[in-house]
């Protein structure tokens, strides 16, 4: 069984994001499972607090992540970027500094993401990818999807209505997934 790990990078209760992550775990190939998880109760990052030791939720969203036989971002687009909550809880994956390797070194990563603009999320995966590069991630970019007036897309409660980015979704995850298996 090949095993993804989700991460929606917004907190809204009815994020286009987080409903693209749920489509998404309900479009996974056969063979394939994407357990969504959460970056809800990850604190802002603090070196002092790290000092303390590791927080809960952070300590099992990395195991989570290391057990992963990929990861993917489902990343909004703040200001032409990475949105901070986002980029928080991926500071926190990589701490202490020691753990990058079995947290993200060689780790397959997808991006993908919606948003109400006309551009998708083209500059927040863009804004991703030195990111990943730092961490040794190895970001898949056979595929690609942004899911553009994603206002037209899903419903009132985040919910994928929209057919066309269904399929385009589902054959997007069979080339990550194909990509896994390798």
């Amino acid at each position: 069984m090949t095993r993804i790990v989700g991460l929606s990078g917004s907190l809204r209760r009815h994020s286009f994001n987080s409903g693209l992550l749920r489509a998404a775990a309900e479009a996974m190939p056969e063979g394939a499972v994407l357990e969504i998880g959460s970056i809800a109760e990850i604190p802002l990052y603090d070196g002092d607090v790290e000092a303390e030791g590791i927080p809960t939720p952070v300590a099992a969203l990395k195991d989570k992540v290391a057990a992963a036989d990929g990861l993917l971002l489902v990343s909004p687009e703040y200001n032409n970027s990475i949105p901070g909550v986002f980029k928080n809880a991926i500071d926190w994956l990589n701490r202490p500094s020691s753990d990058i390797a079995r947290i993200f070194r060689g780790k397959p990563v997808a991006l993908i993401g919606a948003s109400p603009g006309n551009f998708g999320t083209i500059l927040s995966q863009a804004a991703w990818l030195p990111v990943l590069r730092t961490l040794g991630a190895e970001h898949w970019a056979e595929g690609r999807l942004m899911v553009s007036r994603a206002g037209d897309m899903f419903d009132g409660e985040g919910n994928l209505v929209d057919d066309e980015v269904r399929e385009k979704l589902a054959k997007y995850l069979a080339g990550f997934v194909a990509h896994l298996r390798g």
